[in-house]
């Protein structure tokens, strides 16, 4: 019995010991492995020259997210916006001919690691520039408040070769949604006009963008130009060589009738011009010569006018005209104006905007879409022919 007891005790005792022994199992902390480094590519590459000034300078970050691009000159910052997902930075400016630019950026990983780089590229050298000579509307000659069939007229200083560099830097804003598109009338002129008339009151801004912009082999844009103006309320004239009455109309409402004698015909430069003319100018005085026919010659003339607003470049006014009153409202007697009475003369001056709409009808001889300002002889299908980019919509603002 003695030695079952002992030999019982004894397991008992292993037993103990064993659950006494038992080890714990540890826990162990696995760290993450680090993030990758952010990589930034820049194109125009690292040093490059001769880089082409209408190129877009991208920037693109691998691994990570830009925090800032800035890209300058000795001119200025170069614009450009980075994406939504801080990835990718696009310019969105032309840079200048000539011009050594500094890319500098700045990105982070994942863990938020930063990394800066730096590079640089230069635009290849202009050898001539162009610039705008001349815009319309202006404040010396139309105002900045004008008519509903106002164009836009852009005179450049030099032949330009490349329109659709040129174009896709015109841009035009309003306050109210518009369709246009611009037309190239030559290589120095290009103007634009919405596919109908402004709506009455819309804000303009004219930007043109053309610092850099390539406008022909080895020329540039000297600088960019931006214009501001409004278009007033719609007032339109119509009148007819065979009824012989000039009607006005503001915003849709007849305000005046004025009694007219136009264009007595017989030689073609003594018709009136049939078709959509702008007021062009307002004159208190005007001084008219006979077309064609010099001092001593029959049928030479000089005389001074008062109240005039000029509708063609052929010679076409609306103006008064004492002497044909009593022609007026029943029979052609003019050299080709439309003459009115001095009272209708007075108050059609100073109820005209530069760029309303004066519509004469009933003549044979039709107004060119060059003589003068008359844009609106042009069907959209025809304007069209002659514009780089086609038409679209304004961006409002």
């Amino acid at each position: 019995m003695g030695h079952l007891a002992h030999g019982s005790a004894a397991l008992i005792a292993v037993s103990l010991l064993t659950a006494c022994t038992a080890t714990t199992a540890t826990k162990q902390t696995v760290k993450p492995a680090a993030a990758p480094d952010v990589s930034v590519a820049v194109t125009p590459r690292d040093r490059a020259g001769d880089v082409p000034t209408d190129e877009t300078v991208v920037v693109a970050a691998d691994s990570g997210t830009l925090k800032s691009v800035h890209v300058t000159s000795d001119h200025g910052r170069l614009a450009g916006v980075i994406s939504d997902d801080g990835t990718r930075w696009r310019s969105n400016q032309t840079a200048r001919p000539g011009t050594t630019y500094t890319v500098r950026t700045v990105a982070v990983n994942a863990d938020g690691k930063r990394k800066e780089s730096t590079s640089t590229f230069t635009t290849v050298k202009a050898k001539d520039t162009f610039d705008i000579a001349y815009i319309t509307p202006n404040s010396n000659d139309t105002g900045l408040t004008v008519g509903v069939g106002m164009p836009i007229m852009i005179t450049f200083d030099k032949p330009v070769t490349d329109r659709i560099a040129v174009e896709r830097n015109l841009t035009v804003q309003t306050s109210k949604p518009v369709q246009g598109a611009w037309h190239w009338f030559d290589d120095r002129h290009v103007d634009f006009r919405p596919t109908e008339y402004w709506p009455a009151r819309t804000k303009v801004r004219v930007e043109a963008r053309l610092a850099g912009v390539r406008g022909g082999e080895g020329l540039y844009g000297k600088r960019d130009v931006r214009l501001d103006f409004r278009i007033g309320r719609e007032q339109i004239t119509r009148g007819s060589t065979q009824n012989h009455v000039l009607t006005v109309k503001r915003d849709g409402k007849v305000i005046r009738t004025m009694p007219m004698s136009a264009g007595q015909g017989g030689a073609w430069k003594f018709y009136t011009t049939s078709g959509v003319h702008l007021a062009m100018s307002r004159e208190a005085v005007t001084v008219m010569t006979s077309p064609g026919i010099g001092p001593g010659e029959p049928g030479y003339y000089q005389l001074t006018v008062y109240n005039t607003v000029r509708i063609s470049n052929s010679g076409e006014y609306v103006h008064s005209a004492p002497w044909s009153v009593g022609a007026q409202g029943n029979s052609n007697v003019s050299h080709g104006c439309v003459n009115v009475s001095p009272e209708n003369a007075k108050w059609f001056l100073d109820n005209t905007l530069i760029g309303d709409p004066i519509i004469i009808t009933g003549s044979p001889r039709v107004l060119e879409p060059t003589n003068g300002w008359g844009h609106w002889q042009e069907n959209w299908k025809e304007w069209l022919k002659w514009s780089s980019l086609k038409d679209g919509p304004t961006t409002t603002f």
